[in-house]
C-alpha cells in the first residue's frame, strides 16, 4: 500500500507537468527570442551597410515598380537586355525632366532671399514681446528650481561647402553608379533570379509558396508605386494651382515639391507644413496669410488621403499607420531620403512572404465583428422553425342511422 502511494503521486506530478507544457513554452520562447536577436542584428548590419545596400535596394524598388513595363516590351519581341537599358534611359529622363521643375524656381528664390529674409525679421518682431514674456517665465522657473546660469557655446567646424562637396561628391556619384547598374542587372536578369531561387526550394510545396511569393511581390509593389506616383504628381498639380490662386511665389517649386515629398507619408506632409509656413510668414501679410497656404495644403492631403488614396490602391493594401510610421522612422535612421522612399514597398515585400509563408488569418475589425455577429444572430432567428400549437379536436356531425321506434336520428361523433 505504501508503495503504491509514491508511484501513484509520481505518476500524477508527471501528468500535472506535462498539462502545464513547461517544455513546450520554453522551447517557443527560445526560437522567439533567436529570432529577435537575428532580427536585431539584420537591422544593425542594414545601418551599417548604407553605402552598398541603400542603391541597391533602391534599384530593386525601382525594378519593380517598372516591372510591367518590362513584361510590355519583352512581349513585344524586345531582348531583355535592350528593355532594361530601356527603362534604365527613361528613369534617367524622368529625374531629368522633374530637376527641370526645380532649377528655374530655384534660381527665383536665389532673388528673392534678401527680401523674403526681411519680412520675416520684420514679421518676427512683433513676436518679440511674447518671446520675451516666455523667456522671463522660463528665468522664474530656473530660479526656482535652483538651476544656475549656464553660458551656451556654439562651436562652428572650419570648411567651406565647397570643401564639403567635393568631400561628399566622389561617394554619391559611387552610388549613383551602383544604383544604375543594380537596376539594369535587375531588369535585365530577373527571370533568372526567380528561377535560381525557385530550383534551391526542395519541396514541391515549398516552390509554390515561393512562386506565389514572387508574384504577390511584383503585383503589390509595382500597383502601389505607380498608383502612387499618379496620385502625387495630381497632388502636386493640385497645389501648385491652389499656390498660384492665393498670390504665393513660384507655385511649381511648391506643386513639385509637395509631389516629392508626399513619396514619404507623415514625415514628408510635415516638412512641406513647415516650409510653406516659413514661406507664407516671409510673403504673406499677416499670421493669417501664412496659415492659408497651410490650410489649403492639409485639406488637399486630408481629400487625397481619405477618398482618392483608398479608392485607387484599395483598402486592402492599406497597411497599419503605426507599422508604416514605424517603418519610416528606421529606414529614415538608416539610409535617410532613400530608406523613406522604399520604407512603405519594404512593408508590402514583408506582408507577401508572411501571407505566403506563415499560417496566418485575417481577423475583422471590432466594428465588422459585430455586424457579422448582429447578421448571424437575425439569420437563425429566420431559420428557426415555428411550432404550430395544438389542435383541439373538433366535433363533426355525421348522419348515421338510429334505430329507435323506428325513426332515423343524427348522432353527432367527435374526432
Amino acid at each position: 500500500m505504501n508503495k503504491r502511494q509514491p508511484a501513484a503521486r509520481s505518476k500524477r506530478l508527471q501528468q500535472e507537468i506535462s498539462n502545464t507544457q513547461f517544455e513546450r513554452i520554453l522551447g517557443n520562447a527560445a526560437q522567439l527570442s533567436l529570432v529577435l536577436v537575428g532580427g536585431m542584428v539584420a537591422l544593425v548590419a542594414l545601418h551599417l551597410g548604407q553605402v552598398i545596400l541603400a542603391p541597391v535596394f533602391l534599384a530593386i524598388t525601382v525594378g519593380l515598380m517598372f516591372g510591367p513595363v518590362a513584361d510590355a516590351l519583352e512581349k513585344r519581341g524586345v531582348p531583355d537586355g535592350v528593355s532594361a537599358a530601356a527603362i534604365v534611359l527613361l528613369f534617367l529622363g524622368l529625374i531629368a525632366g522633374s530637376a527641370i521643375l526645380f532649377v528655374a524656381p530655384l534660381a527665383d528664390w536665389a532673388e528673392r532671399i534678401p527680401i523674403i529674409w526681411e519680412a520675416l525679421r520684420a514679421e518676427l518682431a512683433n513676436w518679440k514681446e511674447p518671446l520675451a514674456s516666455i523667456g522671463a517665465l522660463q528665468e522664474q522657473i530656473k530660479g526656482v528650481l535652483g538651476a544656475e546660469d549656464a553660458a551656451l557655446t556654439v562651436t562652428v567646424e572650419e570648411g567651406s561647402p565647397v570643401q564639403n562637396i567635393a568631400f561628399f561628391a566622389p561617394g554619391l556619384l559611387a552610388e549613383v553608379l551602383v544604383f544604375l547598374a543594380s537596376l539594369y542587372f535587375f531588369l535585365a536578369t530577373r527571370d533568372q533570379i526567380r528561377i535560381f531561387i525557385l530550383s534551391l526550394c526542395v519541396t514541391r510545396r515549398l516552390r509554390w509558396r515561393t512562386a506565389h511569393v514572387f508574384r504577390d511581390v511584383e503585383a503589390k509593389v509595382s500597383k502601389f508605386l505607380l498608383a502612387v506616383s499618379v496620385i502625387n504628381i495630381s497632388m502636386g498639380i493640385g497645389v501648385a494651382i491652389l499656390m498660384a490662386l492665393i498670390g504665393m511665389p513660384t507655385p511649381i517649386l511648391w506643386g513639385a515639391l509637395a509631389a516629392v515629398l508626399n513619396f514619404i507619408p507623415f514625415v514628408g506632409q510635415a516638412v512641406m507644413v513647415v516650409l510653406l509656413f516659413a514661406v507664407g510668414l516671409g510673403t504673406q501679410n499677416g499670421l493669417e496669410g501664412a496659415l492659408l497656404p497651410v490650410g489649403l495644403y492639409l485639406a488637399l492631403n486630408f481629400v487625397e488621403g481619405n477618398f482618392v488614396t483608398p479608392n485607387l490602391i484599395g483598402r486592402a493594401m492599406t497597411m497599419n499607420p503605426f507599422l508604416i510610421f514605424f517603418a519610416i522612422t528606421y529606414w529614415l535612421w538608416a539610409w535617410g531620403p532613400v530608406g523613406g522612399f522604399i520604407a512603405v514597398p519594404s512593408l508590402l515585400i514583408l506582408y507577401s512572404v508572411a501571407t505566403n509563408i506563415l499560417p496566418m488569418r485575417t481577423v475583422p475589425l471590432r466594428r465588422e465583428q459585430r455586424k457579422l455577429e448582429a447578421r448571424a444572430i437575425e439569420e437563425a432567428k429566420e431559420a428557426t422553425p415555428k411550432v404550430a400549437p395544438p389542435m383541439k379536436p373538433q366535433k363533426v356531425e355525421m348522419e348515421r342511422p338510429v334505430r329507435r321506434g323506428g325513426r332515423k336520428r343524427t348522432a353527432a361523433v367527435a374526432r
